[in-house]
């Protein structure tokens, strides 16, 4: 059983890769290279030096990420970067297949545009299942341990870099065209990992909090959790409800808290992952 799980895990992983790969592919491809827009990080690298060389694009690809391969397996694990392996291989090969097909577009928004929103999809799939297509993160990692900067302002730092490089070989206009897309696919690589019914954590402080929690629990069909705690300047004992709710159920629960208790104090913060049946499945009352 335990080998057929994994068999099943294997090919499911590398179904979803190749996916990520072949929609990585169509962006770059038919999209945003014909049009001189570039993406950010080692792809963005890649698509310069290829432009400059008249090499292929996918064999950049390869070369400027086998160092960062290398660091992956280091810093993060072998799974991660044979996943990463993978992923860019399949990029590489899908990239020329896809060479021979004609442009879908020449307008170079509707290009940038629709080329990030293709590109961020497949991106965020293979990051969602453990793999990568690009080493500026594992450098970002490295960089976060010896510095006081974070992951998120490295990777931005690079990429800012890369794009204002772009200007001085397609131009500013082109540069700017590319900014759009680096900020459309990592709207969508998000999108894409954490899926478009977000998940938001709440926890309530409230007089009222079991009047709450029945309503909640019958309105909007969510378990809710009793946590207890202390007030820091009272010392009075409260109790916290925990539950956790879609994005498009935030409306409805402040509609209930404020009903009930309009001096009740809740915080709402975003959940990146949630696992377990009951969470999919809504109690029935």
């Amino acid at each position: 059983m335990k080998r057929k799980n994994k068999i099943y895990n294997f090919l499911k992983h590398a179904l979803l890769f190749t996916i990520g790969s072949v929609l990585a592919a169509i962006g770059l491809d038919i999209f945003l290279v014909p049009n001189n827009i570039i993406d950010g990080g080692i792809t963005g690298i890649s698509i310069i030096s290829s432009h400059l060389s008249k090499l292929p694009l996918g064999l950049f690809i390869i070369l400027f990420n086998i160092p960062f391969l290398y660091l992956g397996y280091k810093q993060i694990g072998r799974s991660f970067a044979l996943s990463t392996l993978f992923s860019i291989v399949s990029l590489s090969i899908w990239i020329t297949i896809l060479h021979a097909v004609p442009v879908l577009t020449t307008d170079v928004f509707l290009a940038s545009v629709f080329g990030g929103i293709i590109l961020g999809i497949g991106v965020g799939l293979i990051i969602r299942y453990g793999g990568s297509l690009d080493g500026t993160e594992i450098i970002a990692i490295l960089i976060d341990k010896k510095t006081d900067f974070s992951i998120g302002e490295i990777v931005m730092f690079f990429n800012l870099f890369i794009l204002g490089s772009a200007g001085f070989v397609f131009g500013w206009d082109k540069a700017l065209y590319s900014l759009i897309t680096y900020f459309i696919a990592f709207k969508m690589i998000d999108i894409t990992i954490e899926g478009l019914d977000e998940s938001k954590a709440i926890f309530i402080i409230s007089n009222k909090s079991e009047i709450i929690a029945e309503k909640l629990m019958t309105c909007l069909g969510r378990g809710v959790t009793f946590l207890h705690g202390m007030g820091g300047y009272k010392k009075e004992e409260k109790n916290i409800l925990y539950l956790v709710i879609t994005r498009l159920e935030i409306a409805k629960l402040k509609e209930i808290i404020n009903e009930i208790d309009s001096e009740a104090f809740f915080t709402i913060s975003g959940v990146h992952d949630v696992m377990g049946v009951n969470f999919k499945k809504k109690a029935i009352h």
